[in-house]
């Protein structure tokens, strides 16, 4: 975890973002899958600007999730995204899990930014019959008291995402309170999901707001997801469209004792 100044303390809300960023790239429709194929390998101006515009809404918050950021290929022009949003942001932490490059043009990650000093990170691949998925975990506090924040992005086949969720259940065994938050390519009533709150402290969502595709919203799969001990307060998205998902953000109440870890 790199520090770019002193953070403050934590508070008993905390304000959660999560965000596919699709490496800068704005998405409006799904021909620009086609049209705007070529920015997947090649860097524009304009993700800069996008970037620069997330940044802004970023500082708004105290825990930030980042999906498909790119960790400094051909695409972002070399720029580790995940770093320099925190910096642009003026938030004082960040780390990010470099996942799948693709010879210097892709080269995706999941990121971290923070406003609180998480004690601990960890990078955990996760299963998968290709490999390059994963997961983030940090720890915010010490002990029983601790906050565990898992960052991940999960495959697009239920199989797959089964595994990997299953996975991300064995990591959550004995952590109180967690937070899972990213981009799970399914609903919270799918098979897979249903097995993970089995599984897990975590609860389902009482509100399903969907967040794909970002210009007409139809899926929700994107999730911020808490344990019993933890309560979202507020769960919404932001109506700027940074790349072709809808940013999910939420206001978490955590208990006293563990906003004074």
């Amino acid at each position: 975890m790199n520090s770019a100044r002193s953070g403050r303390s934590a508070a008993t809300s905390l304000r959660v973002l999560s965000c596919n960023i699709l490496a800068g790239a704005s998405v409006h429709g799904y021909h620009h899958y086609l049209t705007r194929s070529w920015a997947q390998v090649l860097p524009a101006r304009g993700k800069r600007d996008n970037l620069d515009r997330l940044a802004d809404v970023i500082a708004g918050f105290d825990v930030v999730g980042l999906q498909e950021a790119d960790a400094g290929s051909l695409r972002s022009g070399f720029l580790n995204q995940t770093r320099y949003l925190a910096e642009t942001a003026g938030m004082p932490y960040w780390s990010h899990q470099p996942n799948r490059p693709m010879v210097r043009l892709a080269h995706s990650a999941n990121g971290l930014i923070s406003r609180l000093e998480p004690l601990e990170v960890f990078d955990h691949p996760l299963p998968g019959r290709i490999p390059g998925r994963g997961a983030l975990l940090a720890r915010f506090g010490h002990g029983l008291d601790a906050l565990t924040v898992v960052i991940a992005h999960l495959s697009l086949g239920p199989q797959a995402r089964a595994r990997q969720l299953g996975f991300i259940a064995e990591l959550l065994d004995g952590c109180p309170h967690a937070l899972l938050m990213g981009d799970l390519n399914c609903d919270p009533d799918s098979a897979e999901m249903r097995q993970l709150f089995r599984r897990t402290a975590l609860e389902p969502p009482t509100e399903i707001p969907p967040t794909f595709p970002s210009w007409r919203p139809r899926r929700a799969i994107d999730h911020i997801l808490v344990s019993k001990s933890l309560r979202v307060e507020r769960l919404w998205t932001l109506p700027d469209a940074f790349s072709d998902h809808l940013p999910l953000a939420a206001e978490v109440r955590v208990p006293v004792a563990l906003s004074r870890a």
